[in-house]
């Protein structure tokens, strides 16, 4: 028997075109390389015969390093490979994930037999949506490449930015972390396209924990983005910043429980933006559900005429930015929400042919041992007219929200923390508040977004575990006014 085969197997469909992105070779980019990978790609394709066949190679390249308080408590570094082939044969489509370039041609025959098998067994044969078939190597105009970047500079910043906040008494204890997550791609399928594109993940932070007595408060610091490691230098400040907080938080009062108008500062409402709308933008999500399917038709007006939702993975030096997704299909700004009314959703090829809906470029992997899903890149609340100081003016009284603590949503239902915030009177900022939740229904808090500010902030850090783990999914959101918000407290 095969042992590195993972077979997982697609019941469904794939849509349409994109404009070509900008090509880039590095000069230290060896050519004969890539191009000797793409021939053996299109070697192992030429074996298939079925409707349609892609293949995705990939070197993962990984750097951690971790801190417990004072205590090192793990440094490494791996680099592992692979490959994915999908095969697409009468109606049936299947992937086979293997790490030998040895086992391909056996890899290629499970795939072909598992399609033919789910073709026989399934009412909605798979149909793919037509894409532009594209040849280039995209590569990422990077700030100080982290690959170029000893791993003893590497610790050696990670132990500064974690030494600062143990300086204060207060301080119990932190869990702060270096991770690097290069992914080398290279795709090639039997319609022509043969791509090759980089994506370079830095991030850099975790948690700052202060105590006092049996009170304990838990901060969350993170830099990072897909741009270079560069970013990460320079940042005490921040680091600073987030201690000063975490010491605050110890004098600050439980948020009294009640029903609120308040304001939600970026970091809170992105959140918002992805968790409890974005997912279902996402169209492998709804479209088993007539329920939803029904709600979330084009048209629909489902929020305010203030508030506009876009994702868009093109925009450049954002965590959650790429040119083409693990599909071969040409990332698109894609309008969600236009001034509260559905205007697009999130595809594979798959999905957009079902649906009948142009191609958004939205279907991305984990890694080498992964099928593309539908995952979002970077989501946004698009940005409005107003001031700060106009939005809590406009607020009055209430409470003003800042950054979020975890949470989690059920259908259209949701619940998030938020990691601290003021109570707000007569339009000014009052008193620290914390042990907050949020709470609520999606359609009911879309339609109470009653204001947005100009001030649009990205995550420096990302993640979203939907299926798979995608470490460069991105939010971003200015100030909202949102009426009527049940919040839980003492």
């Amino acid at each position: 028997m095969m042992t590195n085969i993972i077979v997982s197997s697609f019941w469904r469909a794939f849509p349409r075109k994109s404009k070509p992105g900008r090509c880039i070779r590095n000069p230290g980019e060896d050519a004969t390389e890539g191009e000797t990978m793409f021939q053996r790609l299109k070697a192992l394709l030429s074996r298939v015969e079925a409707d349609y066949a892609d293949i995705r190679y990939e070197v993962k390249r990984e750097t951690s390093i971790a801190f417990e308080g004072n205590e090192l408590r793990h440094i490494g570094a791996n680099q592992t490979d692979g490959f994915v082939v999908r095969v697409l044969y009468k109606g049936g489509f299947s992937s086979v994930a293997f790490t030998k370039e040895s086992e391909g041609e056996r890899a290629i025959r499970v795939a072909v037999e598992n399609a033919l098998l789910i073709s026989k067994h399934t009412s909605r044969p798979v149909e793919l949506a037509k894409a532009e078939t594209v040849k280039g190597v995209f590569l990422p105009e990077l700030e100080e490449d982290p690959r170029q970047i000893s791993i003893e500079e590497k610790l050696e910043l990670t132990r500064d930015y974690n030494n600062l906040p143990l300086r204060h008494e207060k301080i119990a204890t932190t869990a702060i972390g270096y991770g690097e997550v290069i992914r080398e791609k290279y795709f090639v399928n039997t319609e022509g396209t043969e791509l090759r594109e980089d994506l370079v993940t830095t991030r850099l932070g975790g948690a700052i924990i202060s105590k006092d007595g049996d009170l304990v408060q838990n901060v969350r610091v993170g830099l990072g983005g897909s741009h270079g490691f560069r970013l990460l230098r320079g940042q005490e400040e921040e680091f600073e910043k987030k201690t000063s907080l975490a010491l605050d938080l110890l004098k600050a009062k439980p948020v009294e429980a009640g029903t609120y108008d308040v304001l939600l500062n970026p970091g809170i409402a992105g959140v918002f933006a992805h968790e409890a709308f974005g997912h279902f933008s996402e169209a492998d999500l709804i479209e088993d559900s007539p329920t939803m399917r029904a709600k979330m038709q084009w048209g629909a007006e489902l929020g305010n005429e203030v508030l506009s939702i876009t994702d868009d993975p093109t925009r450049p030096r954002q965590l959650g930015f790429y040119y083409y997704d693990d599909e071969g299909v040409r990332a698109r700004r894609t309008p969600l929400l236009k001034n509260g009314v559905l205007v697009g959703r999130l595809h594979s090829r798959r999905t957009a042919q079902s649906f009948g809906e142009p191609l958004s470029g939205h279907c991305v992997a984990e890694d080498y041992r992964f099928p593309p899903i539908i995952r979002m890149g970077n989501i946004f609340i698009e940005p409005g007219e107003e001031r700060f100081e106009d939005l809590l003016s406009r607020l009055g009284h209430g409470l003003y929200l800042i950054d979020h603590m975890g949470g989690q949503t059920s259908g259209e239902n949701f619940t998030f923390g938020a990691q601290y915030g003021y109570r707000v009177a007569n339009g000014q900022l009052k008193e620290m508040v914390r042990d907050i939740n949020v709470s609520g229904n999606l359609y009911r808090t879309l339609k109470n977004m009653v204001g947005v500010g100009r001030d649009l902030v990205f995550s420096k850090t990302g993640g979203c575990g939907k299926g798979q783990i995608n470490i460069r999914s991105c939010h971003g959101a200015p100030h909202v006014l949102v009426l009527q918000v049940v919040i839980g407290g003492r």
